[in-house]
């Protein structure tokens, strides 16, 4: 979001470049990540079904994957239609980082990096 942003402000096309392409890795790392919750879910709890924070933590995993795949579709339509980005998608990607952020923060709870000390 960064790099959008700047890119934004300053209009310099190298910088949409970058922000466009980096949103791209972010969005096809979704899968492996996903996957390896998903295996992890299986190993380590054979199955079981989920609840509490774990729970939580696979959805706000599963709404961040969209809203990243989201912000990349919307700046890749842009590029196909050589038109400007539109104003609105800056909330989506606010809102996006939100999610992920809280996400990562649950994430460092269900690994014991935010536990009791």
């Amino acid at each position: 979001m960064a790099f959008d942003l700047t890119a934004e402000w300053t209009e310099l096309r190298g910088l949409m470049d970058a922000a466009y392409y980096n949103q791209l890795a972010a969005a096809i790392s979704t899968f492996p990540v996903l996957a390896t919750g998903i295996v992890a879910w299986q190993l380590q709890l054979e199955g079981q079904k989920l609840k509490g924070t774990l729970l939580l933590h696979l959805v706000l995993a599963c709404i961040s994957s969209a809203m990243i795949w989201l912000v990349w579709w919307l700046h890749f339509r842009a590029r196909q239609r050589a038109e400007a980005l539109s104003v609105y998608r800056l909330g989506i990607e606010i809102f996006g980082v939100c999610i992920i952020a809280l996400t990562g923060h649950l994430g460092g709870f269900l690994s014991g990096v935010n536990g009791p000390g």
